[in-house]
């Protein structure tokens, strides 16, 4: 037999095939250690040289300490609870509105400061600035809760802001008057100590932030629209500081968010003959729209993860974690599909990996020997940045897959746009810079929030939202959120007035320091 025979061919070919496979292999592994043990650790501007300003500091002290959790407890007490669109606790908002007053006596009193009522119950404040010239920003709060009853299993009731180990427990606690007391009474501080800022700034207040904020922040938004105002950026509450939640990353981790996730809320329906229950037909409204259910928590929507800036998240954090971790988090646009299969298994970071589907309400039947002839089903889903929620609402279609089942959308929006976080971004590198300032041992990423929150109706006022207060957040306290025993601790109360105290500081440079080299860990 030669050498030019079949045989010897396919042997040729086999052995080319698997060369190029090894070079392939090594190329790609290659890359990928290339990117892994070329982290950029300080990442944005941690280095750069910033404008001088002569910044106040803000040590707190014994009697201001007890200012200031006293101002905050008031605020817990005061039951401002948002039930619906049409049923909100004005009594309690009025007497909120007698607290603020009283508390920040300076804030309402200086010339520097412009208050004012909106649709009644939402308060507004510019903050004049020495240079016109500067374009001003936001930070937004609400004053709305959602309900609380102690009966649900609290440790403390709701609107007791008792103390239980250093911390105060009550509904409001974390969302959101933590950030609500704690600008105004920065501001109280800084007014107090002389402080007039070069770049002016605005507060907003909503009253209704719990459902929807179509009252207070879109009537915010109409004023300002009307006064020709435009934002360098927008602060809200949305995402906060991880220590211990993410598994693998060594030390917190600060999420700034610049984007959220859409939202849609949708209503099943099955109408059938009504009849009595003595003799029920084959599939009753019941079944086929429990059927139906079951079907749409069986058959989640796709896995997206690595499509939308969550994978920014860890590529920023790819460097706090050990090997084999920081290799996979370092080569996201090899390993993602593999990443997003881990978070996956969890519901909290399920939510970063595909649009979730939450079946919340199920209505049928007025008597126990009745066939209903009504049905009907509320799920609320919580879209993935790279979907829409068109392609969202097909999918329901298709997965419920019949034609018995009416499907109404009840309300909904897409993703909102993702705002800059580069070294040129302003808003995000203050932010950032305010955050390293007062938590250095933190590592700061952008984030996706999965939430959705009043700043999402000023997309009109600025490109630049973000969602952030620094409140710690260690395992099992996402679920405080709307929950049962919200807390803050009186320590991270106080460090949230300090991060104020210096974030309004810090936005009066007029310019970013030019973007530097990076450096490398090798």
């Amino acid at each position: 037999m030669t050498n030019s025979g079949p045989k010897f061919k396919i042997l040729k070919c086999l052995k080319i095939i698997i060369s190029s496979l090894f070079i392939t292999v090594l190329l790609l592994f290659t890359v990928a250690s290339i990117r892994t043990f070329s982290l950029d650790v300080n990442v944005g501007l941690q280095l750069a040289q910033w404008e001088k300003t002569s910044n106040i500091s803000l040590v707190v002290d014994e009697h201001q300490r007890d200012e200031l959790l006293r101002n905050f407890k008031e605020a817990i007490r005061i039951p401002t609870v948002s039930f619906t669109e049409t049923d909100i606790n004005t009594t309690a908002l009025l007497e909120f509105d007698k607290l603020l007053r009283k508390a920040f006596s300076t804030v309402f009193s200086s010339i520097l400061v412009r208050h004012e009522l909106v649709a009644n119950y939402s308060h507004l404040f510019w903050v004049q600035g020495s240079q016109p010239d500067l374009v001003p920003y936001m930070l937004l709060a609400h004053i709305d809760v959602v309900p609380a009853s102690e009966s649900d299993g609290w440790e403390a009731p709701p609107f007791s802001a008792e103390e239980l180990d250093g911390f105060i427990y009550g509904r409001g606690t974390i969302d959101d008057k933590s950030p609500v007391m704690g600008i105004l009474q920065a501001l109280e501080y800084l007014l107090k100590k002389g402080y007039a800022p070069r770049r002016g700034f605005y507060i907003g207040l909503g009253h209704d932030e719990e459902v929807s904020g179509y009252k207070g922040a879109m009537n915010i938004v109409s004023v300002l629209k009307q006064r020709g105002v435009q934002l360098s950026f927008v602060l809200d509450e949305g995402l906060a500081i991880l220590d211990g939640v993410i598994s693998g990353l060594e030390g917190p981790a600060a999420l700034i968010g610049i984007s959220e996730k859409g939202s849609a809320t949708v209503k099943l329906s099955v109408s059938m003959v009504p009849g009595h229950s003595s003799m029920p037909p084959r599939e009753s409204s019941i079944g086929i729209l429990a059927a139906a259910v079951k079907r749409l928590e069986d058959n989640p929507m796709p896995r997206l993860f690595g499509h939308g800036p969550e994978r920014g998240t860890f590529e920023h954090l790819a460097h706090k974690f050990k090997l084999p971790m920081k290799f996979i988090m370092s080569n996201l646009w090899l390993f993602s599909s593999l990443l997003g299969r881990v978070l996956e298994r969890k519901p909290d970071t399920n939510a970063f990996v595909r649009t979730t589907t939450a079946v919340t309400m199920f209505n049928a039947g007025v008597k126990v020997n009745v066939i209903p002839s009504l049905a009907e089903a509320y799920v609320n889903l919580r879209i993935h940045s790279s979907q829409t929620l068109q392609e969202v609402l097909d999918l329901v279609q298709s997965i419920v897959g019949d034609q018995r089942v009416k499907m109404e959308l009840v309300s909904g929006f897409d993703p909102l746009p993702i705002s800059s976080n580069d070294e040129k971004s302003f808003g995000f590198q203050i932010i950032k810079k305010t955050v390293l300032d007062n938590f250095p041992t933190v590592t700061v990423a952008p984030g996706i929030c999965i939430g959705n929150t009043d700043s999402r109706h000023f997309r009109d006022l600025t490109s630049d939202i973000y969602r952030f207060a620094p409140v710690w957040f260690k395992p099992g306290d996402a679920q405080r959120f709307h929950g049962i025993n919200e807390r803050i601790s009186k320590k991270n109360y106080e460090e949230l007035v300090v991060f104020y105290f210096s974030l309004i500081q810090n936005c009066d440079i007029e310019k970013l320091p030019e973007p530097h080299s990076s450096v490398h860990e090798l």
